[in-house]
């Protein structure tokens, strides 16, 4: 006969013992970005460590499923053009050149020391290009002079340090890309106040044997269909991502102009340019390309024919896809899954029949049991213009607990940052985190963000601090209403533009019994005057044009409607933030302090835009979860954290 099953016990919402503790969720989970091939074809990637104080080592697969470091310490491979960096390695002559993140260029050996080719200070450089017939590096460069801001531009860096400019004349460049004979440069250029998702244009660049710039042409993109991501074929047709008819799809450059390489598609193949470097499709041969597609914010890999303009879905489920690279028929992607954590994985060989798929590394270990995992849930809700927006439910879930009879559980609606970004299904640590202990959470895909068309990422222009809010609110109140969550234990959490949403939600909203703001905004005048060049005019079309609209900018500051706050704060800030600098928290905690509303604020030396080190991250998950539970009434403090040992 079989065992009889005992139920689990009986325990409040919120209370629930996990698998998953605050600390050994920061020290065990990796920043993994950026895969792609070194020289001899082995499969490399960056690896952020918040056990070695956040720095990033280039690493590579020794073939039998370990890993050697390619950039031993003190070596932080992390470019900061743009403050979010991206593209801070090649391979030049069979050596590692990289970005680091105090700034400068250095090169790297094998098993040699590194040094220094390109002194910080002056200089930062990113999406690096190997010019191997020439001996040099080709980069997007800013560089400090006597103005407001860097200027931004392209150059060659030779062996020597000596820094030559290639391209400049606009505000911002993107992706250079060399072609295999060397004689042409594409890249992407943009100028405020646009950003590179709305009005990025594709030109390349006509080398001589020197490598200098002779001429210049045109080839696609403009303030109504943006263009990114060039990649030359090894015949030199240039392909890159034109956003036509609202989506970004695959095209070449022909002799009339861009030619889509697929029909009408519903899938968005292209994601916005946060980051230098980002890559979401790429070519296998001469004949194929493969893309992340993404419809209604699920994403699936699809290997495309370029020939005869078709794609083909591969037979793997993935929840996302954040970077593609390929190497002679091979693949290495940064990706998702719904259960397991996220990682990078190498597909070998790429055919429509058999797919072989290795996980070369995730973000952390299976540290949490398929029995635990909570999956995602797709859900659409009505909203206010007569919208929908969209979103992803975790109900609470754990063999280990169950709640009283009658009982809802708490949420915590989680608002992106971006805010021109999105959220996926994939697995995230930190959903889990709050889901094994009972706690729902509602992770938003409001009005502006990725992954649904250029019609919904538009909604938010003019309305950042409105349909945000709305979508949030939306969101929470249908789970209410259906009787899924407690409409009395509502939390709301965001970092950087999430955190104003949150913030803005919190001062416009009587739903939320609580928020936590993650290095947020919370004046937008402050913001606009106050930030780096890549952002300097972004609420030029989120809110409206600085100063000529400073009534919108005070309306929608939270900081300037504190007083119809009704719920405590808690806040989380890197001093050393220079995308939302340390005063926006700090002026508005002096402000709820002087009204005597309930907040705390957490700061944290060396940190910037994000946090990187174990220390930080386990107290901000551990400093969160106490203060929900105080305030949502399932804990009396952190030592109540319920953890399975």
């Amino acid at each position: 006969m079989p065992a009889p099953t005992t139920a689990p016990p009986t325990l409040p919402f919120g209370l629930w013992p996990s698998p998953l503790a605050a600390s050994a969720l920061a020290s065990a989970q990796l920043r993994l970005s950026h895969p792609g091939f070194d020289p001899a074809g082995r499969h490399v990637w960056l690896e952020g460590r918040p056990g070695e104080g956040g720095r990033t080592v280039l690493v590579a697969g020794d073939g039998s499923g370990g890993t050697v470091d390619l950039t031993p310490p003190p070596a932080d491979v992390r470019s900061r053009v743009n403050e979010y960096g991206g593209g801070a390695y090649t391979f030049l002559r069979g050596e590692v050149v990289y970005a680091h993140g105090a700034g400068g260029l250095w090169r790297q050996p094998p098993g040699g020391p590194a040094r220094e080719i390109v002194a910080g200070g002056v200089w930062r450089f990113g999406d690096l290009v190997a010019d191997e017939e020439r001996e040099r590096i080709i980069a997007v460069a800013e560089r400090t002079t006597s103005a407001h801001e860097p200027e931004t531009l392209v150059v060659a860096i030779d062996d020597r340090g000596q820094v030559t400019p290639l391209i400049t004349g606009h505000d911002f460049f993107l992706s250079p890309t060399l072609s295999p004979d060397g004689r042409q440069l594409a890249y992407l250029a943009w100028d405020h106040p646009r950003m590179p998702w709305d009005a990025s244009a594709l030109s390349v660049a006509t080398l001589d044997a020197n490598g200098e710039v002779t001429g210049l042409r045109h080839v696609a993109g403009d303030a109504t269909a943006s263009a990114q991501q060039p990649s030359f074929a090894d015949d030199g047709t240039l392909y890159f991502l034109l956003e036509k008819e609202g989506r970004w799809t695959l095209h070449r450059d022909g002799a009339q102009g861009p030619q889509p390489i697929l029909g009408r598609v519903d899938a968005e193949l292209g994601l916005p340019p946060w980051q230098l470097g980002m890559r979401s499709w790429a070519l296998l041969d001469q004949r194929t390309a493969l893309a992340a597609a993404i419809t209604e914010g699920s994403t699936a890999l699809v290997q495309i024919d370029l020939e005869r303009g078709h794609a083909t879905p591969l037979p793997i489920e993935l929840a996302s896809i954040a970077h593609v690279a390929a190497h002679r028929g091979h693949a290495v992607l940064l990706a998702g899954r719904a259960a397991a954590p996220a990682g990078v994985v190498a597909l070998s060989p790429i055919e429509s029949s058999a797919v072989q798929v290795s996980w070369l590394r995730t973000i952390l270990p299976e540290i949490l049991p398929r029995a635990f995992v909570s999956l995602a849930e797709p859900i659409r809700f009505a909203t206010s213009a007569g919208d929908e927006a969209h979103g992803f439910f975790y109900p609470p879930h754990s063999p280990s607990a169950q709640a009283p009879s009658g009982t809802r559980p708490p949420l915590i609606v989680m608002s992106h940052g971006g805010p021109t970004a999105a959220t996926s299904q994939a697995f995230n640590p930190l959903v889990q985190f709050w889901t094994t202990r009972g706690i729902s959470v509602l992770d938003v895909n409001y009005r502006g963000s990725t992954g649904y068309g250029r019609a919904y990422r538009d909604r938010l222009l003019g309305q950042w601090g409105v349909f945000d809010v709305d979508d949030c609110v939306a969101g929470a109140r249908a789970l209410a209403n259906e009787g899924r969550v407690d409409a009395r234990r509502i939390a709301i959490r965001g970092s950087s533009a999430g955190g104003f949403t949150t913030l803005a939600a919190l001062v416009s909203s009587d739903l939320f019994a609580a928020g936590a703001s993650l290095y947020g905004v919370s004046d937008l005048a402050a913001l606009a005057s106050d930030t780096h060049k890549f952002e300097a005019h972004y609420l030029d079309g989120l809110v409206g044009p600085w100063p000529e609209r400073s009534d919108l900018y005070r309306d929608r500051s939270p900081i300037h409607n504190a007083d119809r706050l009704a719920c405590p704060v808690i806040f989380f800030q890197g001093l050393d933030d220079k995308v939302v600098p340390p005063s926006q928290a700090e002026r508005f905690v002096e402000v709820l302090r002087e009204k005597g509303l309930p907040c705390e604020l957490f700061t944290f030396a060396g940190e910037q835009h994000g946090f990187r080190r174990a220390e930080t991250i386990a107290t901000v998950i551990a400093a969160e979860l106490d203060f929900y539970g105080r305030v949502l009434g399932f804990a009396a403090c952190a030592d109540a954290d319920p953890t399975l040992t």
